[in-house]
């Protein structure tokens, strides 16, 4: 595993508070203050993925400020980028003042003074939200281009924005089977598709390097992939033509970051592992062979069942009397 739980009722009642001002003060140093102090509560998961840290963060409304004084004494130099997944935030930082609600992003730096709040202490409900930290040396973008966007209501609800989104709340998902060997490379991809989209906001995306430009690409790519393999007409051509790329740079990038497997072996290979799962589930038993098949992109059962020999070495049938037997 790669990931690490803090909660603040692991510590006694008196201690939650300071607990948690500590916890956050690793990556975003600043000053607490919250009406539920006395009775705090906060939780985070925390993955380490080489320099870049992401993590979960639930919390009663609480009000944190970073003030000059703080980034006098002791400046780690990051970024800090927020997804709000509940609850409502109020941010004034270089000189923008912003309101965040549910799947809202904006970016912080940790070489200016911010203040974030909760946007309504009044019913003290829970904020929940993902935050990514990260040296700023590692984005491939002009500083006073970055400046830009602090402290803004990103746009991530569409395109590279929301791919970044579900990206980040996927690897919270998955913290669980996550091995420390994945974390530099899962790292690095965050890194390209923040740059990447940082760039498209910026009209920058010339500064950006081939291989960053490359990265991002093929997981925009990998993500279509996924949300279109029930379709039968997923092939490399209707690919590149969703991406305005070319079928050439398509197989160049793809080979490249899938270490030469084909663009064609991956769709094959999701699709024959996804109806892999679904004829082990006891609760899709009694759904025929065929239908689970054309779920993932099979309509011709031949079809299917060849791809899956030569997958698994046995035929869809087989493998699913012995995948329930041994339940």
């Amino acid at each position: 595993m790669i990931g690490t739980v803090f909660r603040t009722t692991d510590v006694p009642v008196g201690d939650r508070f300071d607990y948690w001002q500590e916890l956050v003060g690793r990556t975003r140093a600043s000053a607490l203050v919250s009406e539920h102090a006395a009775d705090f509560w906060a939780e985070q998961r925390l993955m380490e993925l080489g320099p870049v840290v992401v993590s979960q963060m639930s919390f009663r409304p609480t009000r944190y400020r970073r003030t000059p004084k703080m980034v006098r004494q002791a400046d780690p130099e990051l970024y800090h980028l927020t997804l709000l997944l509940d609850g409502g935030l109020a941010l004034d930082h270089a000189g923008q003042a912003s309101t965040f609600t549910s799947h809202d992003l904006h970016l912080a730096d940790s070489s200016q003074p911010y203040d974030v709040r909760s946007a309504d202490d009044r019913q003290g409900g829970v904020v929940t939200g993902m935050a990514v930290d990260f040296p700023k040396a590692l984005l491939p973008l002009p500083p006073h281009r970055v400046r830009e966007l602090l402290g803004l209501n990103l746009p991530g609800r569409e395109g590279v924005g929301a791919l970044l989104a579900e990206f980040v709340v996927g690897l919270n998902r998955q913290i669980g089977t996550l091995q420390p060997y994945d974390a530099p490379r899962l790292g690095t991809v965050v890194i390209d598709l923040m740059s990447a989209w940082f760039a498209q906001l910026l009209e920058a995306e010339a500064v950006l390097s081939p291989e960053t430009r490359g990265r991002a690409m093929a997981e925009r790519v990998q993500t279509f992939i996924r949300q279109n393999l029930h379709d039968p007409e997923l092939t490399p051509p209707v690919i590149a033509a969703a991406h305005n790329i070319s079928l050439s740079y398509l197989h160049r990038i793809f080979q490249q970051q899938m270490r030469g497997e084909t663009v064609a072996a991956w769709i094959r290979r999701r699709r024959v592992e996804n109806a892999h799962r679904d004829l082990a589930c006891h609760s899709l038993r009694g759904t025929p062979i065929h239908i689970i098949a054309a779920r993932w992109g099979y309509p011709r059962p031949s079809d299917f069942t060849r791809a899956f020999r030569a997958e698994f070495g046995m035929s869809p049938r087989e493998y699913r009397q012995q995948a329930l037997c041994e339940r």
